[in-house]
Order: C-alpha cells, then structure tokens, then sequence
C-alpha cells in the first residue's frame, strides 16, 4: 500500500503538469449539454453549464498541488527559522518567539484562515496557500525547537564546539541534517491538511479561484448549481470529491512510507 501511495502522488503531479497541455478545456457554456451523461466525449459528464467534468479536473489539480505544497514549503521554512532560532537563541529572545507560538497554537486556525481569505481576497493558489501556512507552523516550530535543544547537548555537538567550527557550519551540518526526517513527515502531513482547509473556505465561498478548481467545483455543485439536488449532475459533485480523498489518502500513505523508512523501529522484516 505504501507504493500505492508514492504511485497515485507521482499520478496526480504528473496530471497537474502536463494535463492542462494534453487536454483542452473549453469554458464556454453549452446549456444544451446542461449535466449530460458519461460518454466518450465527456469521460465524467458535463456540470451545470455543459462543460466537461473531466477536463476541469485536469486543470483543477494544478491549484490543488500549488496550494497544498505551497503551504507545506511556507510553514515548514516559517517553523524553521522560529523554532530553531528561538532554541539557539535562548534568553529573552527565545521566550518572546516561545510565547509567540504559544499564541498561535491558542487560536482558533480556520475561523481565522476564513477571515483573512475573505479580507484579503485571495486570487492565486500561491497566495493562499501562504496565507494556510501562516497558522499552520507553530506546532512544528515548538517540535523543532525542542529537538534541537535536546541536539545541542549531544556528543557530536560538543566534539564541534571543541574542534571551533562556525556556527553556520552547525546549523546546516550538524542540525539541519538530523531534522530532515522530522521535516519531511510534516510537510506532506501539513499539505494534506491544508487541502482539507482550503476545501472548506472555498466551499464557504470566501476565494472565489477558477471554477475548474476542485473546491470551486465542490461549491458550485452543492450550492450554486442544484447539482446536489439532481441525480443527473452527482458525477459534476462526486468527481472533486472523490479526487480530493484519493489524493489525501495517497499523502497520508507517503507519510506513512516516510516515517516507516526513517524510523527503523517501524520497518517490518
């Protein structure tokens, strides 16, 4: 199952990458095709304005892996500099960040995610997704944190301090190294959710991105459209639906994979 999940990841970057050049996506309406069936024309349908169901789920995944990577990159490099700075740091400066994160882990994340999406108005999947990943890093950057101050006291960082190496070389050769493990787990892990969060602030209509995007899709079809109600238009609300949980259950196999191979504890055989 764990290369299953590598496997449909692989599939869903390369649909976000070369889709959107391999198949054509036709925005105009053709109320005459208004929720037609599966054919070999339209492989999924068409949604409520005769445009096929397949091809915006072929462009849509593109904003789907921009926002979920996005955040991941954002939080991971915002955890980064906080929770580590504020280990090497110490003193006041360690607990001012400390209390910083205090805070943000204290928030309500979503309520406040939903506000500033809202506020802002938010237009492209990178923006966005740098908007999650602002209230998505303190749980990491209080992790690392006391990992690296549990990692200064180890053997192999003291032989360092003897042997005067500069504190760049620490921090990217002693440190860096042992949190990449840590920091891998965490960016799939806050992609996935961030994927859960931006569905649900696009299903409440506060980003307005493409229509061809899965929770543009999910919007439309549940509340703008009446596809919920007809069973002729299911498929324009089942196919982003089904799309959004298959590629978070392939990241949380990749996850899996991940922390299965860097603990050796979890490795059958």
């Amino acid at each position: 199952m764990k290369r299953a999940g590598w496997a449909v990841l692989l599939t869903f970057i390369l649909l976000a990458l070369l889709g959107p050049m391999l198949i054509e996506l036709d925005g105009t309406a053709h109320y005459e095709e208004r929720f037609a069936a599966v054919s070999w024309k339209h492989w999924l349908g068409t949604d409520y304005a005769g445009r096929d169901v397949w091809a915006q789920l072929v462009h849509g995944s593109r904003d789907i892996m921009l926002i979920a990577f996005s955040t991941g990159a954002f939080a991971v490099l915002l955890a980064l500099l906080i929770g580590v700075g504020s280990a090497l740091a110490g003193g006041a400066l360690d607990a001012l960040l400390v209390g910083a994160i205090d805070v943000f882990l204290t928030v309500p994340s979503f309520p406040l995610m939903a506000i500033l999406s809202a506020l802002f108005r938010v237009g492209n999947p990178i923006t966005f997704g740098l908007l999650l990943a602002l209230w998505s890093w303190p749980g990491l950057a209080r992790s690392l944190r006391a990992q690296v101050q549990v990692l200064q006291h180890r053997e192999f960082m003291e032989v360092a301090r003897l042997m005067r190496m500069g504190p760049w070389h620490i921090l990217w050769g002693e440190i860096f190294p042992n949190l990449v493990p840590y920091l891998s787990l965490n960016f799939i892990l806050i992609a996935r959710n961030a994927i859960t969060a931006s569905v649900g602030i696009m299903m409440l209509g506060l980003v307005p991105l493409r229509v061809e995007n899965w929770g543009m899709m999910l919007n439309l079809a549940a509340f703008q459209s009446g596809a919920l109600f007809l069973p002729q238009g299911r498929l324009y609300l089942l196919a982003p639906l089904s799309a959004i949980v298959i590629f978070q259950y392939s990241l949380i196999l990749v996850a899996s994979s991940l922390e299965e191979y860097f603990d050796p504890r979890l490795r059958r055989g």
